[in-house]
């Protein structure tokens, strides 16, 4: 593990620790997020468009935002809000980003922590090899039952969790794709809702999206054409954002 993946999984341990989380349990992002104020809003957006993160200093009070393609997968989504909590707590001097989330790409450094930071978030080391029996624990021992189990568990994409398993050889190339196929098929025969590999959440919204989105407006943060669109295609009415911020 190089010095980058180590510090990565500190700030997600710390991370954990700051919010009341050990080691080992799954962590409720939409909790999370109203905990920590940060305002999230699931909107469908095109495929290459995982989310965004914004981040805005006012003195001694910083204001953050997510936004989350709701057009992705459950379990896509919730890896999503995790790499953009690396961005908003951890990278240096951030202000906003578009992410398309779990490329790992060692090329865009920040991209790569994010995924990275994301992955030991969502799937922590103690938790995970605690769900895996001790007689699958060697190489491609693992069985597609265990991962069904781990996933659903810890609500993450399949994806994301091969991606963790193959970083901990667990498993090679070959059963990497193997547990790749028939995901939706193979969670029905063993039982399991299929909502995780599902799209959803379209236009939830956690936090004060009006006022929020009125500051970053103010502040020149985004524009009123790329990010008012938004809160129309949400059914926000703008003139009623404008009269309430009058009145404050």
């Amino acid at each position: 593990m190089s010095n980058i993946d180590v510090n990565l999984e500190v700030y997600a341990n710390d991370f954990r620790q700051t919010n009341g989380l050990n080691s080992k349990e799954a962590i409720r992002l939409k909790s999370i997020l109203q905990k920590n104020n940060i305002l999230t809003a699931y909107l469908p957006l095109s495929d290459d468009f995982s989310g965004m993160a914004i981040k805005l200093n006012q003195g001694d009070e910083t204001k953050r935002f997510i936004l989350v393609n709701s057009n992705q997968t459950i379990g896509r989504q919730h890896f999503t809000i995790c790499h953009e909590l690396y961005h908003l707590y951890f990278q240096k001097d951030f202000t906003s980003e578009k992410s398309i989330v779990g490329k790992f790409d060692k090329n865009n450094l920040e991209e790569y922590k994010a995924d990275t930071f994301a992955s030991y978030l969502l799937l922590p080391y103690s938790g995970l090899m605690q769900l895996i029996p001790e007689h699958e624990r060697p190489k491609n021992k693992i069985t597609l039952k265990t991962i069904l189990y781990i996933e659903n568990y810890y609500s993450c994409s399949r994806a994301a969790l091969l991606i963790r398993l193959s970083g901990l050889n667990l498993i090679d190339k070959n059963h990497h794709i193997q547990f790749s196929l028939d995901i939706r098929k193979n969670a029905l025969l063993y039982g399991y809702n299929c909502d995780l590999y599902n799209p959803g959440n379209e236009n939830t919204v956690i936090g004060n999206y009006g006022s929020m989105a009125r500051e970053l407006f103010d502040k020149g943060v985004v524009s009123e054409s790329s990010y008012f669109s938004l809160l129309e295609d949400m059914g926000i009415d703008l003139t009623d954002i404008d009269n309430k911020s009058d009145h404050e």
